[in-house]
C-alpha cells in the first residue's frame, strides 16, 4: 500500500507492513509516526530515500532500532521515547532506594491498581487514597507528618496543590496522565511532557515499571478507558478473559466478564475510609482475579460480598436514568447522594449506550453540584473551561472526559453553556 502524503492533512493509522510515500524526508515521515501512533518498542522504521516502512517485529527494544537516512525531527522524536525509557528507570531506582514510602492514589481503578502494582513489587510505605476530590492539598499534610514517610508517591492525582507542596519536607514524585500542572518542589512524571495527546493511565505507566500482576494493570488501564492491544495477547493468555473480538475498551467494560472486574475494584473504593482500607489491604494479598469473580477464596468472596451491596444502589440509578433519557445530542441527569457517588460511572456506561451524544452527569450535595462530562464525538475539555468561565466554580480533565465542581446556584447556567457549545459545532 503506497500513500501520496503530499495533499494529506493527517493519517490515523498505520498498520505494521503497510508503507506510506513520502514527498522528502523530514517533518512529513515525522508527522506520519506520531500521528500513525506506531508502537516504537515493538517496530522497525525503516526509511529510504522518500520511502517508510513500518515492520512489526515483536518484543524489539528501543535501542535495536536500525533507522536509514534518518531525518533530524526524527532523532528528536527517538529521543522523546528512549527519555520516556529514562524516566520508568529513574521511578524503578527511586522505588527501590526508598524505605518508608507514602502513596496518594485517587479514589479510581486507575488509581488503586496503581498503587496495588507499585505496592506489591517493593512491598514497602503506605498509601491512602485521596476520596471525593480530585486535589491534593494542605489538609493531606497532616498524613506526611504523621507517618513520617521519606518520600511521597503521588499516583493519578489530577491536582496537586503548590501549599501541599511546599509544606512537605521530603521528596516528591508524581506519576500522572493528566492536564500538566505547573509545580515547584516536585518531580513530575507525565507522559503528556512528551506528547499531550498520550494520556494512557497511570496504571498502564505502573505496569511498565514493574513488568509483573498484569491483570491489576488491565483493570487500571481499561478501568480508564483504554485498552492496551501490546498486553491483549499475554493477558488472555494468562487469564483467559477479554476475547479476540473486543477491540474497544468499551465493549470489555460493559460486555464481558473483565468489565465486572473493573467494576469490582471501582465499587469497593466508594465504601467509607474504614471500609476501604479493609478492603485494599485484602485486595494486594489476592493473586488471581478468578478469586473474586468465581469466590475461590475467602478474600475473594469478602470483595464480591462488598461490590454487591454497592451494586445494588448503582442499578437502581442506571435504570432511572435511562427512563430519563430524551431524543437530544446532550444527555443531562442529576440526582442527589448524601454518600455514595455514581457520577463518573454512569456517564460511562451511558457514553458506551450512547456513544454520539455528550453525556453529563450531575451529584448534587449541599451548595455544590459535581459533575462528570464524557463524548466519544465532542472534545468536552474546551466546552468545560468556556462554561466554568463563567460560573463560580472549576473543571477539567481529558480531551474528550472532564469532571467539574459547580455552586449550586450555576449548575443549570453551566448546562446551559455546554449546551450552547454542542449547538455552536454543529452549526459549523
Amino acid at each position: 500500500m503506497i500513500i501520496d502524503t503530499s495533499k494529506i492533512i493527517k493519517i490515523d493509522k498505520i498498520e505494521p507492513n503497510k508503507i506510506a510515500r513520502i514527498s522528502k524526508t523530514g517533518n512529513k515521515i515525522a508527522r506520519i509516526i506520531l500521528w500513525g501512533k506506531v508502537n516504537i518498542f515493538n517496530c522497525w522504521i525503516l526509511i529510504k530515500k522518500n520511502i517508510a516502512i513500518v515492520i512489526k517485529i515483536p518484543k524489539i527494544i528501543l535501542c535495536t532500532i536500525k533507522i536509514v537516512k534518518i531525518s533530524k525531527f526524527i532523532k528528536v522524536f527517538l529521543l522523546f521515547l528512549e527519555m520516556k525509557e529514562k524516566e520508568l528507570k529513574e521511578i524503578r531506582k527511586i522505588l527501590e532506594e526508598s524505605e518508608n514510602p507514602l502513596y496518594f492514589y485517587d479514589d479510581d481503578t486507575d488509581g488503586l491498581c496503581s498503587y496495588l502494582l507499585l505496592k506489591k513489587k517493593y512491598e514497602k510505605g503506605k498509601g491512602i487514597c485521596v476520596k471525593g476530590s480530585p486535589v491534593l492539598d494542605e489538609k493531606f499534610v497532616r498524613k506526611v507528618n504523621e507517618i513520617m514517610p521519606d518520600k511521597v508517591i503521588i499516583l493519578d492525582m489530577p491536582i496537586v496543590t503548590q501549599d501541599f507542596i511546599d509544606k512537605v519536607n521530603v521528596p516528591i514524585i508524581w506519576i500522572d496522565h493528566h492536564e500538566i500542572q505547573e509545580r515547584e518542589g516536585v518531580k513530575i512524571y507525565n507522559p503528556r511532557k512528551w506528547d499531550k495527546e498520550d494520556n494512557r493511565p497511570t496504571a498502564y505507566w505502573c505496569y511498565r515499571i514493574v513488568e509483573e500482576n498484569l491483570w491489576i494493570g488491565m483493570i487500571g488501564t481499561v478501568g480508564d478507558w483504554y485498552l492496551p492491544k501490546e498486553y491483549l495477547g499475554k493477558f488472555r493468555k494468562d487469564h483467559g478473559l477479554l476475547k479476540e473480538d473486543v477491540k474497544e475498551p468499551g465493549e470489555a467494560l460493559f460486555n464481558t466478564e473483565f468489565g465486572k472486574l473493573v467494576r469490582i475494584f471501582n465499587f469497593v473504593l466508594k465504601e467509607s475510609v474504614t471500609n476501604v482500607k479493609n478492603v485494599v489491604s485484602v485486595l494486594l494479598k489476592i493473586e488471581d482475579p478468578f478469586d473474586i469473580l468465581e469466590g475461590k477464596t475467602s478474600k475473594g468472596r469478602f470483595v464480591y460480598k462488598m461490590y454487591e451491596k454497592i451494586n445494588k444502589g448503582y442499578d437502581e440509578l442506571l435504570e432511572k436514568a435511562l427512563d430519563e433519557i430524551k431524543d437530544e445530542k446532550v444527555i443531562v441527569f442529576i440526582y442527589s447522594a448524601k454518600k455514595t457517588t455514581f457520577t463518573g460511572d454512569l456517564g460511562n456506561e451511558l457514553l458506551y449506550k450512547f456513544p454520539d451524544r455528550l453525556i453529563i452527569i450531575g451529584r448534587v450535595k449541599e451548595d455544590r453540584v459535581m459533575f462528570s462530562l464524557r463524548s466519544g464525538k465532542y472534545k468536552v475539555s474546551p466546552l468545560v473551561k468556556k462554561a466554568v468561565s463563567k460560573v463560580e466554580g472549576h473543571g477539567g480533565g481529558h480531551l474528550y472526559s472532564c469532571g467539574a465542581n459547580i455552586a449550586k446556584e450555576d449548575y443549570v447556567k453551566f448546562i446551559e453553556e455546554i449546551k450552547k457549545g454542542v449547538k455552536w459545532i454543529l452549526t459549523v
